[in-house]
């Protein structure tokens, strides 16, 4: 098997290569950042007393994430935050939690909006053009992997401390100290031992590759896909 980033590189994929290393980084650290944002909101100050509210991604996802980036491609983050400081509770729990993921549909939003802009305004057929358009999909793409895979009902992801905010059982279920250990083996399970976790990876480059349509179509440039 080979390593990710020589299959990106034996393969010219540079532009891939580079835009897939960004995105990873730059998303997961806005997705920790919503997090914090919100807290801070909620009026608990634990991001920035310590020091969280960095726009460093070292400091959201620490050494073994990166090591994992760098060997496998893939990524996570943490927020410290204290919930029992938010000012609405349970509630503000929920605010917190999906911030994330709606953090990431901002950003899946936001490449749209660029890409919009990107195939009105720059020279069709450059290179340029065509690596400045598969940047932006690649941004669209992660995100939109991001948002439904952090929405799983599984800790630690931000999926479970929704459900718990709303429901009183499944707060005491995973207010128990196995909940964390099942839950990181189920994510496990899931994402390496099933087809579910490729199902989010399939859902967010097919979600990109229907809305390139729709922005190609719209500045005029129906088969922009096929150059992505």
């Amino acid at each position: 098997m080979n390593w990710w980033v020589s299959s990106y590189a034996q393969q010219g994929l540079y532009i891939e290569l580079v835009s897939w290393i960004f995105w990873v980084l730059f998303s997961i650290t806005l997705h920790e950042l919503a997090h914090g944002w919100a807290a801070i909101w909620q009026g608990d100050d634990t991001p920035v007393r310590l020091g969280r509210m960095s726009a460093s991604p070292l400091v959201h996802m620490g050494t073994n994430s990166l090591l994992m980036f760098a060997l496998c491609g893939i990524a996570w983050g943490q927020m410290p935050v204290d919930r029992y400081r938010f000012r609405d509770g349970h509630r503000g729990d929920v605010y917190v939690s999906a911030a994330g993921p709606a953090m990431n549909l901002l950003i899946a939003a936001a490449c749209v909006v660029l890409l919009t802009g990107w195939l009105r305004f720059v020279p069709a057929g450059s290179g340029l053009w065509r690596n400045g358009a598969v940047f932006l999909y690649f941004g669209v793409a992660l995100n939109l992997i991001l948002a439904p895979f952090n929405l799983l009902p599984i800790p630690p992801l931000d999926g479970s401390r929704i459900l718990a905010g709303f429901s009183p059982r499944m707060r005491e279920l995973y207010q128990r100290p196995q909940a964390q250990i099942f839950g990181l083996f189920i994510f496990i399970a899931i994402f390496f031992m099933t087809p579910i976790g490729g199902l989010f990876f399939e859902f967010g480059w097919r979600g990109a590759a229907v809305l390139v349509d729709l922005v190609g179509s719209l500045t005029g440039n129906p088969s922009i896909r096929q150059i992505i």
